[in-house]
């Protein structure tokens, strides 16, 4: 029989790493979560059963029992105390293996890969850990700075990050530690349009200071018929209206820039 245990036991180690949680006694179960619970030698307590909202389940001859919050080795050690002190069972051995993971996630949208819902699996986890298992940002579309809303201590929270500065000196503080119910927004790149008589127009990612003798030269310079005398930039104002400036070569460029390079009329 104790053989048996320690199969149901390697069992739920497996269940575990099918849901990719290394180490389960620092995943807390919540709401919506499905678990199995087998109570040795007792077939008629073990049972799977779904987490509800206010993180209870309703075991037999128990009623509603809390294990919404605690980790899967606390809420075997809970159960089993209840199952004592019920003297339903004299000394009650008790696993339990999460099935299938809904509680503690987190939204991730926007500019990368894969786009979803993903399980905080452990303790915290933070930003960099997520985004990377959403494929990370998408190349050439997906912003610097990614936008994490939520609650901290029951207030709305909201902080932007900037995802370079994660990787400086100092900079890990801003790798956040993230919470269950977070929602992360990579928005899409700035971006600047560039016409005319250069080698390459089109749209363009407006690096953070681009100058516009460097987005001149990103677009492959100008053409034998170009110019950049009269060079013109349309940018729309904060308040909507839109200017027509014609930029100095180290000026930097906006977000929705568009430049145009004229053509030479000798």
């Amino acid at each position: 029989m104790k053989s048996l245990y320690k199969l149901l036991l390697a069992l739920g180690a497996l269940v575990f790493s099918t849901l990719g949680q290394a180490a389960p006694d620092l995943y807390r179960i919540g709401p919506g979560d499905v678990i199995r619970i087998t109570v040795y030698q007792s077939p008629d307590l073990s049972l799977e059963t779904r987490i509800s909202e206010n993180g209870a389940i309703s075991y037999p001859l128990l009623g509603q029992v809390t294990l919404g919050g605690m980790t899967v080795s606390a809420a075997e050690t809970h159960l089993a105390d209840a199952l004592r002190k019920g003297e339903l069972v004299k000394n009650p051995q008790v696993m339990i293996a999460v099935v299938l993971v809904r509680a503690n996630q987190v939204n991730v949208l926007g500019q990368v890969g894969k786009p979803g819902r993903y399980s905080l699996d452990l303790a915290g986890i933070r930003l960099t850990e997520i985004l990377a298992q959403a494929g990370g940002i998408a190349s050439g579309s997906g912003s610097d700075t990614v936008v994490i809303v939520g609650e901290r201590a029951g207030k709305p929270f909201r902080q932007e990050v900037n995802l370079p500065k994660i990787f400086t000196a100092g900079g890990r503080a801003e790798d956040i530690v993230l919470a269950p119910g977070d929602s992360i927004w990579v928005d899409r790149a700035p971006q600047i349009y560039v016409h005319g008589e250069v080698q390459r127009p089109g749209m363009m990612r407006l690096e953070r200071g681009l100058t516009v003798q460097q987005a001149v030269a990103a677009g492959g310079g100008v053409t034998q018929r170009g110019t950049l005398k009269g060079l013109k930039i349309v940018r729309r104002a904060a308040d909507g209206t839109v200017q027509t400036i014609e930029p100095a070569m180290d000026d930097t460029l906006k977000d929705g820039d568009v430049m145009y390079v004229r053509e030479s009329l000798f």
